[in-house]
């Protein structure tokens, strides 16, 4: 499949049943066995861009999209700390937390407490630990979920999104969601790329139903998915402060496969 500069992909009601009598854990185990596991990653760019980077279907390119819609059937924090300045690669943070609650390395313990996790101890006011979201999102007519790692920006509209979906009696995994991208500036007049999400429909009885049970395989498949798969490092994309208010955002905590939350 060749590169193309824009796309958009649309939602087809009949989708997430089309593989509704696969099992994704019998899949896993018996065509992936050695091989890696990560999923595929879409990418949020820097610098205030408004197109997300997918993987295309050959594998080998990405092709650039203003919009998508999924199902969000697995969501949880994700916290970082490299003692020294991250520049890429595979290495392990020196601490991580794929709870947001409680840190593993050095130093460790309560992530809350950190001094590590407050604003002002990384470059440019923002926190050294960098604090994400991993986010699994299944498209119609795919069993493998999609990985977005939501960087601190987007994180206070992350929340209020998943606040609204709450306030209706729902779960993330009962919903298709349309995720985008706007164009956002700090309070620094750095602009950088920032996801919205908004409510493309609510799923059928019987598509939940299927959801439910591939949001549970998924969350026992989140944990042998290492760091090395999300991009942590120090850019504009971890900004501090809320572009139109100046307002710290405040990043969400606790694990939550479908839209709880701890707060």
């Amino acid at each position: 499949m060749s590169k193309r500069k824009s796309t958009t992909l649309s939602t087809q009601k009949s989708g997430f049943l089309a593989l509704a009598i696969t099992d994704f854990t019998t899949t896993i185990s018996e065509e992936m066995d050695g091989l890696d596991m990560s999923p595929d990653r879409i990418k949020i760019p820097s610098g205030g861009v408004t197109s997300f980077e997918m993987p295309a279907e050959d594998g080998e390119d990405t092709i650039s999209v203003k919009e998508f819609s999924g199902v969000i059937i697995y969501h949880h924090p994700l916290n970082a700390f490299y003692a020294t300045k991250y520049t890429g690669g595979s290495n392990p943070p020196d601490c991580g937390s794929f709870d947001g609650v409680t840190g593993i390395g050095d130093p460790g313990g309560s992530c809350k407490s950190c001094p590590y996790n407050q604003f002002g101890t990384g470059e440019n006011g923002s926190k050294a630990c960098k604090n994400r979201r991993r986010v699994y999102i299944l498209r119609e007519g795919e069993l493998f979920p999609l990985l977005l790692s939501l960087p601190t920006g987007s994180l206070k509209a992350f929340t209020r999104y998943v606040k609204q979906q709450l306030s209706k009696g729902r779960k993330l995994n009962a919903v298709v969601t349309k995720f985008a991208l706007k164009k956002a500036v700090n309070a620094g007049g750095i602009a950088y790329s920032q996801a919205i999400f908004t409510l493309d429909r609510v799923l059928e009885p019987d598509e939940h139903i299927f959801i439910e049970t591939l949001s549970e395989q998924i969350k026992d498949y989140s944990k042998s998915v290492g760091f090395d798969t999300d991009a942590v490092a120090i850019n504009d994309e971890d900004l501090p402060f809320e572009h139109d208010t100046g307002e710290e955002i405040q990043p969400l905590h606790g694990a939550s496969a479908t839209g709880d939350s701890n707060q």
